[in-house]
C-alpha cells in the first residue's frame, strides 16, 4: 500500500475512559504506518427511523460518508446484558440503510470484545458477528479476540501495561492487515447490499 489504509473504528461504549476505547487506542498505537485508525463518533447518531430517510439527519449523512471513505472497519465492544450496546447496533442500522445502499457491504471487518469479566464479552462478540454476516462484511475469523479482566491491563493514565496483551494485539493487528489486503474491494464505488 502506498497510502495508509483507512480503518473506521467503532467503539461500542460512550464512556470516554471506557475499557473498549482504551483497547482501541492501544491497537492504533501498535499499528504500522500502512494502517490509519479513525474512531467514528456513534454517540450522536439519532435512532434509526425509516421515516427520516426522506431527509436524513446530517449526522447520518456524515457517518455514512465516513464509513464509505474507509477501506475496513474495526469494532471494539463491551458486553451489555450478553449483547452489544444499543448505540453500536444503532450505528450498524444507520449505515445499512437506505436498503440497497449499505455502507457496510463487502468492507473487511474485525471484532474485539473486552470486559472486566472472565469471558471477555463473548456474548456481545458473537451477536456482533451475526449482524456483520447479515451486512455482508467479510469478518476476520481468527484470532478471535476476547479480552477478559481488561480493567487490570491499563495503568491510571490509560496506557496498556501488559506485555502479553500487547503481543496478542500485535498478532491480531498483523492478521487484520493481511485480511484487509485479501478482502478489500478493488474499486471505490459505493457498495450495495
Amino acid at each position: 500500500m502506498t497510502t495508509p489504509c483507512k480503518i473506521a473504528v467503532l467503539v461500542g461504549s460512550l464512556r470516554q475512559a471506557s475499557w473498549s476505547r482504551r483497547v482501541a487506542h492501544a491497537i492504533a498505537a501498535l499499528a504500522p504506518p500502512t494502517l490509519q485508525f479513525d474512531e467514528l463518533d456513534i454517540g450522536q447518531l439519532a435512532f434509526y427511523n425509516e421515516d427520516s430517510e426522506a431527509k436524513p439527519p446530517p449526522e447520518w449523512v456524515r457517518f455514512r460518508d465516513q464509513v464509505r471513505a474507509s477501506q475496513a472497519v474495526l469494532f471494539v465492544t463491551p458486553e451489555y446484558n450478553r449483547s452489544v450496546p444499543a448505540v453500536l447496533k444503532n450505528a450498524l442500522d444507520v449505515g445499512s440503510r437506505p436498503y440497497g445502499h449499505s455502507v457496510w457491504a463487502h468492507r473487511p471487518a474485525a471484532v474485539i470484545s473486552a470486559s472486566p469479566g472472565a469471558v471477555g464479552g463473548f456474548g456481545a462478540h458473537h451477536h456482533l458477528r451475526q449482524v456483520l454476516t447479515a451486512l455482508d462484511m467479510p469478518t476476520l475469523a481468527h484470532p478471535e479476540l476476547y479480552i477478559g479482566g481488561v480493567h487490570r491491563l491499563f495503568d491510571e493514565a490509560g496506557a496498556l501495561n501488559n506485555d502479553d496483551t500487547r503481543a496478542l494485539l500485535q498478532r491480531f493487528l498483523d492478521r487484520f492487515e493481511a485480511w484487509i489486503d485479501a478482502n478489500a474491494p478493488r474499486h471505490h464505488a459505493e457498495p450495495h447490499a
